[in-house]
This record gives C-alpha cells, structure tokens and sequence, in this order.
C-alpha cells in the first residue's frame, strides 16, 4: 500500500490502477532518477548563482575602487562642514567599539575649520591626559637612562681598546713580554717580522724613488748647462764678430780723416812745418 501510494505521487498514477510487479519496479527506478537529475539541477542552480553573485561582488568593488575619492581640501565650505560631521561621527564610533571590545582609554581631541571643540572619551579626560603626560616622562627618563647606559658602554669599550693597544704596543718595543706564552712569543715574533719586512720594502721603495728623483735633476741640469754653454758661445761670436765691425769702422774713419787732413794742407799751400801738426791730428784721430 505505501509503494503504490508513492508511485501514485510520483508517477502520477491512480491509486485504483493495478500494477504488475515489474512496471512497478521500472516505475520507481524512473522516480529515482528524476530525483538525482533533480538533485543535480539544484546544485547546478546553486552553483551557477554562487558564480554569479561572485562576480557582482567583484563588479561592486571594482566600481568602489574606481570611485574612491582623492583626499585633498574640499572647497565648498558647506560640503566640507557635512564630511567633518559625518567623518567625526565614524571617527567617535570607532573609538567607542574599541574601547569596548579592547578594554582600551581612548580619548580624541577634534577642532574643527571654526575652532569648535570636539571630544570623546571613554572613561575621563584629565585622567587620560595625566597619565598621558606621566607616561611621556617616564619616556624621557628611559631614554635619558639609556642614552647614559649606552655611553658608559661605549666608554668602557674604548677604554678596554685603549689598554689592549698600549699593551701590544709596549709587546713590539719589547717590554711586558714576561706574561707571554711560547705560542704568543712566536706570535710577535712573526709581526714583529712581517712589519720589518715590510718597513724595509719602503724604505728600498724611497730610496729608488729619491735616486730617481736626482738623476731625472741631473739631467735637468745637464741640459740646462748645455743650453748656457751654446748662449755663452754664441754671445762670444757675436762679440768678436762686432768687435771687427767697430774696429774696421775706426779705420775706414781714421783713414778718411787723414785723406780731408792732406787735402786741406794742399790747398793752403802752407809751408811744409805743418807737417808735424797732420801727423799730430792723426794720432789725434
């Protein structure tokens, strides 16, 4: 009685019709399948509106992220004075959920474009503040002591580098030796080495460089004293060559001298005593 009552509901048959066994089998099975194929519609509904609502929620916030706006001063004064009113109101929201949900004292200190007072707080004002201005001292006071801390650090390690240099130093002139090991002793030993060996290279490295350094001068001065050597030559030949030309300059004169001295002694028709007084002008001359 129920599988025909349930083959009558599902598969719509009267309750009065008669059925043999197998129709009544193939009858179920149908419904059965039309359950699953049922079953799978409704998933493929529920799937496909999942998917859809998924990408209205991305199209929404594509569209809020395209619409966000640009934080800068708004111009219009009444537009500005309904932001301030609107944003104050979330800002005091905010800080009354988290002071509930933290446990926290929060306190907010608002003036506004006119220089209208706005506060909120969630427990007492002075006392938030009090205890703000305690808390700003004891910052000061433990940074001022870790500041102190940090310089007797750093002074107490410059001064422990202090003392190991001195000590070495006074290792390398040979003093303070009786506290060295055998290992140590040969440990200075091999600096002691290495910076000899390496002194000495300097010192070959100015050596050479001073030798250089005097024979490039050398050369200066040869070239110099070569350089002298051709001026002061050729100064003397051009002496003597000027000396020549003064003196046959002063015997071309000399003898155009006693050429006028004669002709004038001819012209005169002197006695012949002024022969005496030409030789004299000539000497003269």
């Amino acid at each position: 009685m129920p599988t025909r009552r349930l083959l009558s509901t599902v598969c719509h048959f009267p309750e009065s019709y008669s059925l043999r066994w197998s129709e009544r089998s193939q009858a179920l099975a149908s419904a059965y399948r039309r359950r699953d194929d049922l079953k799978d519609l409704v998933l493929d509904f529920e799937t496909a509106w999942l998917d859809f609502t998924e990408r209205e929620r991305k199209k929404e916030r594509e569209i809020m992220v395209r619409e966000k706006i640009q934080i800068r001063k708004i111009d219009n004064t009444a537009a500005r004075q309904v932001t301030f009113s609107k944003r104050r109101r979330g800002l005091f929201k905010k800080a009354a959920e988290l002071s509930v949900l933290c446990d926290a004292d929060v306190a907010l200190i608002v003036f506004s474009s006119t220089g209208k007072l706005f506060e909120f707080c969630s427990s007492s004002m002075k006392q938030i503040l009090e205890k703000h201005s305690t808390h700003s001292k004891n910052l000061d006071k433990q940074d001022q002591l870790s500041l102190d801390l940090n310089l007797d650090n750093k002074y107490a390690n410059l001064n422990k580098q202090v003392t190991e240099a001195s000590l070495q130093l006074r290792q390398m002139r040979g003093e303070a030796l009786e506290s060295l090991s055998v290992e140590e002793l040969q440990q200075l030993e091999k600096k002691l080495e290495a910076g000899l060996s390496r002194v000495l290279e300097r010192k070959d490295a100015n050596f050479m460089e001073q030798i250089n350094s005097l024979q490039e001068k050398a050369l200066r001065l040869a070239e110099e004293n070569l350089r002298l050597s051709q001026n002061v030559s050729g100064m003397t030949n051009t002496g003597k060559e000027q000396a020549m030309i003064d003196r046959e300059n002063v015997v071309n004169e000399d003898g155009q001298t006693s050429e006028s001295v004669t002709n004038a002694s001819s012209h005169s028709g002197g006695p012949p005593e002024c022969d005496d007084s030409s030789d004299t002008s000539l000497k003269l001359g």
